[in-house]
């Protein structure tokens, strides 16, 4: 009895010392208990859309990256030139997963459901162009994808502003509704009114700071907007390279429409342009009004510049 008793200490001790033989590591980001549980619902849906792939091997997937803005920034002209790789696949439309609540209350099942079907090695692409202003977004981008990819589309803050009154002003004519000129929302009481809306859309310091409490700013490429209608191929190669995309994308891609003063895209001997909804020609405006435009914008570009190291020909 005594021999039998000290056998299976014996036996307990040596499987104690086995499993002290097999080394510990930490959580890697990507292992699943290192990740909060939004990520890791993330992932297992991520496995759950390849599981149901299609015949060809096509299968929804959660975005890599996210086009997040800026509005009137040329978020559409960014998302259709960087749809010319073949190796992308964009959601068609503005999902407005992560600033809608009753989108985001829905959960990643149903966002997963508004992405388009890819191939394994291609980027899924979506675009919403108020997730860089709302506050809340950021931190839910994070909490489903803490190495994912974003860009940022920038232009002048005055012209910006311009064009966004610009866009409203054409959605109330097509509905045959009287909208106020643009000088009775910049104005008030004799001086700016910088409770409007689309002033405080171009105030791109404020918006990224809080982008950049989630996210480094390595996470984030921001395209020069301005550039990119000059001449699109150049921006276009950068997001290639962030993107760690091979390239693809060649300048006989882009060619000049003069009847619509821009860029359009040649995709396979298929040609194409953007909405006739872009590049409307903006109202005009007093001088006068302009010039206290750009100079309330002058102090908060300086901040941008300094927040992300470089400068943009604005003015």
């Amino acid at each position: 009895m005594v021999s039998s008793t000290a056998a299976l200490l014996l036996g307990a001790v040596l499987l104690v010392a086995q499993l002290q033989l097999v080394p510990s590591r930490p959580a890697a980001p990507g292992d699943a208990q290192g990740q909060p549980e939004l990520a890791r619902r993330a992932a297992s849906l991520q496995g759950e859309g390849r599981e149901g792939a299609a015949p060809n091997g096509s299968a929804q997937q959660l975005p890599q990256t996210i086009i997040i803005g800026v509005r009137k920034g040329g978020t559409r002209a960014l998302l259709e030139m960087l749809s010319l790789h073949p190796d992308v696949a964009a959601a068609e439309n503005e999902v407005h997963f992560f600033d809608w609540e009753e989108h985001y209350s829905q959960g990643l099942g149903w966002y997963l459901g508004q992405m388009p079907f890819s191939s394994p090695h291609q980027l899924t692409v979506e675009k919403t162009p108020a997730y860089f202003t709302s506050p809340k977004v950021p931190e839910r981008v994070h909490s489903m994808n803490p190495g994912i990819r974003l860009l940022l589309i920038l232009r002048d803050p005055s012209e910006r502003v311009l064009s966004d009154y610009t866009q409203v002003f054409y959605n109330h004519v097509q509905k045959r509704k009287p909208y106020p000129s643009i000088e009775e929302f910049l104005v008030r009481d004799g001086r700016l009114n910088v409770g409007y809306k689309a002033l405080n859309r171009s105030l791109y310091h404020v918006h990224l700071q809080n982008w950049l409490r989630f996210f480094p700013l390595r996470r984030i490429h921001i395209v020069d907007g301005d550039r990119l209608i000059r001449d699109p191929f150049p921006e276009i190669q950068k997001v290639e390279r962030f993107l760690k995309l091979s390239p693809q994308i060649n300048a006989s891609n882009f060619y000049f429409n003069k009847t619509k003063g821009f860029y359009c895209l040649r995709d396979g001997g298929r040609d194409r342009c953007l909405h006739e909804s872009k590049g409307r020609a903006h109202p005009q405006v007093d001088p006068r009004l302009l010039s206290k435009l750009h100079e309330y914008f002058h102090e908060p570009n300086k901040k941008f510049f300094e927040l992300v190291g470089r400068t943009f020909d604005w003015h």
